[in-house]
């Protein structure tokens, strides 16, 4: 099972996981051709990608999956909510599920979704499955609860949400509106938060903590490692930070 980023920020996401046969993309808010760049740094085309998952509606999530769909004949999962508020059009082929749906499952993957405080309508994030090994998954959320703490507990890897430092918030250049709404309990995850969640979360199988959703204008990459490592010293190596430009390589899990 292995994971990959092709972007990670408010200018665009996308994450790609694979295990078995399946290949899964989890959010794409890209234009369809820069996708196709993107998916092409790490040889692959659209058409390796058998679904596309959305975790909410805002357009550094959504933007780029209807053409996508359309395009490849791709199905789509989403959650109900989600779905009366995409701004993605017709899809060939839509599958929809309930934040508290139990597991279901694609190709050799099992999904989990979970629901995460954000202002969105029913936003989720997901677990994936593969024989034993498991990826979390937790960006866009302002806050956190033992729903979601439950969720990504006894994880293999985990991509996590740290956003913002809130000293930078508070003196960057946000206005005061949307300095509340990225600092509120529907916004995203500070890196004290994220700090203090991971705090509560068993590291023992943690092969990787792969930091996304790094604001560019309201925090440092040094800031959010610095957090994190103060909550548990050993992860310092396991720790790996994603980019807006570019994405990364593969995050390969190693069997237990």
């Amino acid at each position: 099972m292995k994971f990959a980023s092709l972007g990670s920020g408010s200018r665009g996401n996308a994450t790609l996981i694979r295990a078995g046969e399946t290949c899964l993309l989890l959010d794409n808010g890209f234009s369809l051709r820069e996708l196709e760049q993107r998916l092409a740094r790490l040889d692959l085309g659209p058409e390796s990608i058998d679904a596309v998952l959305v975790t909410h509606e805002h357009g550094d999530h959504i933007k780029g999956v209807g053409p996508l769909a359309r395009k490849y004949r791709m199905p789509v999962w989403m959650t109900h909510g989600t779905w009366r508020n995409a701004p993605c059009g017709d899809v060939p082929e839509l599958q929809l599920f309930g934040s508290h749906t139990p597991a279901f499952v694609i190709g050799d993957i099992e999904v989990m979704p979970f629901a995460v405080p954000h202002d969105a309508r029913e936003p989720t994030q997901f677990t994936f499955t593969h024989q034993r090994l498991k990826l979390g998954i937790l960006t866009d959320a302002g806050s956190f609860t033992p729903h979601v703490i439950a969720a990504i507990q006894d994880v293999d890897a985990l991509l996590l949400e740290c956003n913002h430092d809130a000293q930078m918030l508070r003196d960057g250049p946000y206005p005061p509106y949307l300095q509340e709404r990225v600092g509120g309990s529907y916004g995203h995850l500070s890196n004290d938060q994220a700090a203090l969640l991971l705090a509560q979360i068993d590291h023992g199988r943690l092969q990787y903590l792969v930091v996304g959703h790094i604001s560019e204008k309201n925090n440092h990459p040094d800031l959010a490692r610095e957090s994190l490592v103060e909550v548990c010293a050993s992860l310092s190596n396991r720790i790996s930070m994603l980019h807006q430009d570019g994405g990364n390589g593969w995050f390969e899990l190693q069997p237990v």
